[in-house]
Order: C-alpha cells, then structure tokens, then sequence
C-alpha cells in the first residue's frame, strides 16, 4: 500500500474514498473517478471503476473487530460534520493504518467498512516477485516471557518443534495470539534491513521494540511463505506474512514509537513453524531448503 494526495477539491467523502481507494489499489489518484459534490450514487461511480478492473467492494459486517492482514476501506464518522470520511484500516487486530485527510478521527469512529477484493479469486494471481535474496544469517535473537513483556537479547535459544524458542511467551502458550490449533506462532522473524530503513517520527525501531523472534539479514522473508527452510540447524516452515496490527502499535506507542502500523505493511517479517529441534544463536545461517 501507498500513500497518496487526496485529491484537492471535493466533498470530504469522495476526496478520502478517491484517495483510499488509490492506495489500496497502488495507482494514481487521479486514475479514480470523484463524483461531484451532489452526486447521488457516489459508490455506483466507484464500483463501476472497481468493476473494470475485475474486483469490487464486499461489506464487512462488523468493522470494528474485522481482522484482516490486508488493507481495507473504512468509514468513520467526521468528528467536524455528520457525514462520513474514508481512511485505510489494516491489521488483526485492526487499526487505523492511513487517514487521508489527516483528520483526528480514529478507529473507534469506524461505522462501514469494505474489502476490496477480485470477483473471481480463481482468476487472481499474485504480481511476480523480484530477484529472490538466497541465504543470510541470524543478527539478533529475541525472546519474551510472557505477553507484552519486554523483549529481551539472547546470544541463543533452544528451539522446539510445534512450540518455538525455549523462554518465550508463545513455547509457553502465553503469547497474546497462542492458540492450540492455530499456525504460525513458534516463531516470527523481520529482516534487519527493514528496521535499519525504517523511518518513524520518533525514531529508529530496535528489535527489541519490533517484538520479532529473530532479526536477519541477507535473506528475503517474504519469499520463505510456503516454503520450508533453516535456521542453523533447525528447519522451519513459512507459514505467512507477520503483518503489522493495532496490537503491536498500541505497545510500541506505550515505548514512544508511533506509526509502526502503516510503516512495516509487507515488511513485518515472516511467521514460521518450527519442524525439528535445534539451536538458533546469532549468526546462524538462514537459507532455504
């Protein structure tokens, strides 16, 4: 997702859906239809557009606790009329990601929302990605006890399989998300690329605060989606993407760190299982396969 002007004359509605639906879609905003002030069918104009592009918009029957790794349009109620303004919420749980007006509504004013999505997800295919980096190594290992602890540096950690690094929250099932059944919670991983990059208004994000198991470097996470590979000795599976939530920027906010949500969209690093047993330490090699 991309950010983008809003367009500068309009009813406060259609400058802010224009401009979201730009960004979702990662196009110009001029390329988005704006209905005139008076128009009476405003979202016919949009899903006409949508429509050309093969995808549309499906309600989400409860905004306020839709949780979706993905960007998504939401509709809050203007605090300065009666109407209401777009804004692009992200996360599970869900937050405010971007506010294209800039106004001081948050996720609490949420009335509607939509996902934008293909109208035959059989005929969708994701975009083809670039050069894929090979192997890296482990920078930093970092573990909690318990939920919303702090996160602590380990030069090593024991890993096990169905269950993670020996000492964090999730190998005890003390993890916020832990869950019996679910996937993806032994281990999460971000790239040390992505944080040295990272530019917030408060300042650099350390690994610590990104409350990411491991920090790599040299090794495209978002390629492990899928695919199995190691960590030194151990071999794990890449379950998904560990986007960003409402969660992880409340704690970072608590640390003085705003705007983690909308920052690290695609960049959160990977959520992995564990498959056999092993020790992960700083400068452990990571690779595929």
């Amino acid at each position: 997702m991309r950010t983008v002007d809003p367009p500068a004359s309009g009813a406060p509605l259609q400058r802010s859906v224009a401009a979201c639906l730009a960004a979702i879609l990662e196009v110009d905003v001029v390329e988005v239809p704006l209905p005139d002030d008076e128009h009476p069918e405003p979202w016919l104009v949009w899903r006409n557009w949508l429509a050309q592009r093969a995808v549309g918009l499906v309600p989400v029957a409860d905004p306020a606790g839709f949780n979706w790794p993905g960007p998504w349009l939401a509709l809050l109620r203007a605090a300065d009329h009666g109407g209401r303004i777009g804004a692009v919420a992200f996360g599970s749980p869900p937050g405010l990601a971007w506010h294209p007006l800039g106004g001081p509504e948050g996720f609490a004013a949420v009335e509607q929302g939509y996902v934008i999505a293909a109208a035959d997800v059989a005929l969708w295919a994701p975009a083809a990605s670039a050069s894929v980096r090979g192997s890296g190594h482990v920078e930093a290992v970092v573990v909690a006890a318990h939920a919303e602890a702090t996160m602590v540096r380990v030069q090593r950690a024991t890993a096990r399989a169905g269950r993670g690094l020996e000492g964090d929250r999730y190998f005890a099932r003390r993890g916020t998300f832990s869950s019996a059944f679910g996937r993806g919670h032994d281990l999460t991983l971000i790239e040390a690329e992505v944080l040295d990059a990272l530019a917030l208004p408060d300042g650099r994000l350390a690994p610590e605060e990104a409350r990411r198991n491991v920090v790599t470097r040299g090794v495209d996470l978002n390629a492990l989606v899928g695919r199995r590979f190691r960590i030194g000795e151990v071999e794990c599976f890449g379950q998904r993407l560990c986007e960003p939530c409402a969660h992880l920027e409340r704690l970072t906010e608590r640390a003085g760190k705003s705007g983690t949500l909308r920052a690290l969209i695609h960049k959160g690093g990977l959520r992995a299982d564990v498959l056999t047993d092993g020790e992960i330490r700083v400068g452990s090699e990571v690779a595929p396969g």
